[in-house]
C-alpha cells in the first residue's frame, strides 16, 4: 500500500523539503518513489495551471503526444489512440495526459476507467522498474478535461521543476545502491580498491546533493529564471554520479550481492532503467545550445 504525501509545491519556499522527501522515498523503493513522483508532479501541474484536483492517485502520462488525438464535442472532449509509458497504468485512477489537437498539443484531465482507457497486457515486460506497471494504455473516446491552454503544458517553468524532482528521485535510488557498499565496508575487511570506490562515491553523491541543494534554492529565489537549463544541468549531474555509484559498487562488490541479495538486485535494476528517463547526450546537446544564448553562463 503506496502512502501518498503532501509535498509542498515547487517555487514556494520549500522546495528543498520537497525534493529531499522523494529522495527519502527512492532510496526505500524507486517503485513506490516513481508513482509518488508521478502523483505529486501531477498535484503540482493542477496547482500551477489553476485546475482543481479530484481525489485520487494521479499520474503524469505525457510521453509522445502525437500518439494521442483530442476532438472537440458537444459535451467537452474525447481522446483516442495509445499511450506507451504509463506508469501505474492499474494503480492510478486519474492522469495528466498530453494529446495533439487542432489548436497544438493540449494537456487534458482523464479518469482512467474502462472502456475509455485500457491497459495492453505484455506491454510492459520489464525486469527493471517491473513493479511501476509502466503499460501502454489504449483511450476509445474517453472524456477529457482540458488543463491550461495549448502549449501551456510544456511552456510553464513547473515542467522543468519537475524534471528536476525526477532527478531527486535518482539521486535517492544512487544512494540505495552505495548502501550496500556502505554496509560492506563496515561489517567486513573488503581491501583498499573497495574502499577507494567507496570514497569516489562520496564524491559524487556530495556532487549531486549540492546540485539539488542549489537547484531548490534557485526554484524558490525565481521560479522563472533558467528554469530549462537549470533542470537539464542538474539532472545531467545527478545521472552521471548515480551511473557513477552503480559502477563503483559493483565493482568493488563483484557479482555476489547482484545474485544473493533480492533487494540490491532489484534496486540496481531499477535504477539502470529510470535513469533512461534521461535523453543522455540529446539533454546534453539541448543544453549546449542554451548556453550559446546564454549572456553569463557561469
Amino acid at each position: 500500500m503506496i502512502t501518498l504525501p503532501d509535498l509542498p509545491l515547487p517555487g514556494h519556499g520549500r522546495t528543498a523539503e520537497r525534493f529531499a522527501r522523494l529522495t527519502a522515498i527512492a532510496r526505500e523503493d524507486l517503485v513506490t518513489a516513481r508513482l509518488v513522483e508521478g502523483h505529486t508532479d501531477a498535484v503540482a501541474i493542477l496547482a500551477e495551471l489553476g485546475h482543481p484536483a479530484e481525489p485520487g492517485r494521479w499520474g503524469v502520462w505525457a510521453a509522445t503526444p502525437a500518439s494521442l488525438t483530442a476532438a472537440p464535442t458537444a459535451h467537452g472532449w474525447t481522446l483516442t489512440g495509445e499511450r506507451p509509458w504509463c506508469s501505474g497504468a492499474a494503480w492510478c485512477t486519474h492522469a495528466l495526459v498530453t494529446a495533439a489537437a487542432d489548436d497544438g498539443i493540449r494537456l487534458f484531465a482523464v479518469r482512467n476507467q474502462r472502456p475509455y482507457a485500457t491497459a495492453l497486457e505484455g506491454t510492459w515486460p520489464a525486469i527493471g522498474m517491473a513493479g511501476s506497471d509502466s503499460r501502454t494504455i489504449r483511450f476509445t473516446d474517453a472524456p477529457a478535461h482540458p488543463v491550461g491552454q495549448a502549449g501551456g503544458y510544456v511552456e510553464r517553468p513547473g515542467f522543468w521543476h519537475g524534471g528536476v524532482g525526477v532527478a531527486a528521485c535518482w539521486y535517492g535510488g544512487a544512494l540505495g545502491v552505495a548502501d550496500s557498499l556502505l554496509h560492506a565496508a563496515r561489517t567486513k575487511d573488503l581491501g583498499p580498491h573497495a574502499l577507494a570506490h567507496l570514497g569516489a562515491i562520496d564524491v559524487a553523491l556530495g556532487t549531486a546533493r549540492t546540485a539539488l541543494a542549489d537547484a531548490a534554492a534557485e526554484i524558490d529565489a525565481d521560479p522563472r529564471r533558467d528554469a530549462h537549463r537549470l533542470a537539464l544541468r542538474v539532472r545531467a549531474t545527478v545521472e552521471n554520479a548515480a551511473t557513477e555509484v552503480l559502477d563503483r559498487v559493483g565493482r568493488a562488490l563483484g557479482a555476489g550481492p547482484l545474485s544473493r541479495d533480492a533487494a540490491h538486485a532489484r534496486r540496481v535494476a531499477d535504477l539502470t532503467v529510470y535513469l533512461r528517463q534521461s535523453h543522455a547526450e540529446a539533454d546534453h546537446e539541448q543544453l549546449g545550445r542554451l548556453l550559446t544564448h546564454a549572456s553569463l553562463p557561469w
